[in-house]
Order: structure tokens, then C-alpha cells, then sequence
């Protein structure tokens, strides 16, 4: 998912697809130390995505505030 996909949604979106993401890291976390992880790449795409949604609720939080 790119920033500008993150950007244009609501924070209660941004946190539902939070909880989705931090779901799938856990499933691939097992599948990485079972042995039986298929895409490799996956697990930082996750990553990635998580820390970009976390970025743009930092910044929404930051100009509600202000």
C-alpha cells in the first residue's frame, strides 16, 4: 500500500487495516519459524505498510491537535 493510498483514508480505517496488518504479521512470524513461509518478501511489505499507517495516524493526530 502506498503513502498516498494511507493519506486519503479516515484514522478509523487506518486503524482497522492496522489490526489486519498486525494479524497477518503474527500468521507470517509462525510460517517464518515453522519453516513453511512461501513469499519472503511479504514479511517486510507488512512491515513497511504497518510503520506507514502508523507514520499518517501520527501525523492526523498532530493536526487535530493543533
Amino acid at each position: 500500500m502506498q503513502m498516498a493510498e494511507i493519506i486519503s483514508k479516515s484514522s478509523a480505517q487506518l486503524k482497522d487495516t492496522l489490526a489486519q496488518l498486525r494479524k497477518e504479521q503474527m500468521n507470517l512470524r509462525f510460517q517464518k519459524a515453522a519453516g513453511q513461509l512461501a513469499n519472503p518478501n511479504r514479511w517486510r511489505e507488512v512491515r513497511t505498510t504497518i510503520a506507514r499507517i502508523k507514520t499518517a495516524l501520527t501525523i492526523q493526530a498532530q493536526k487535530e491537535g493543533k
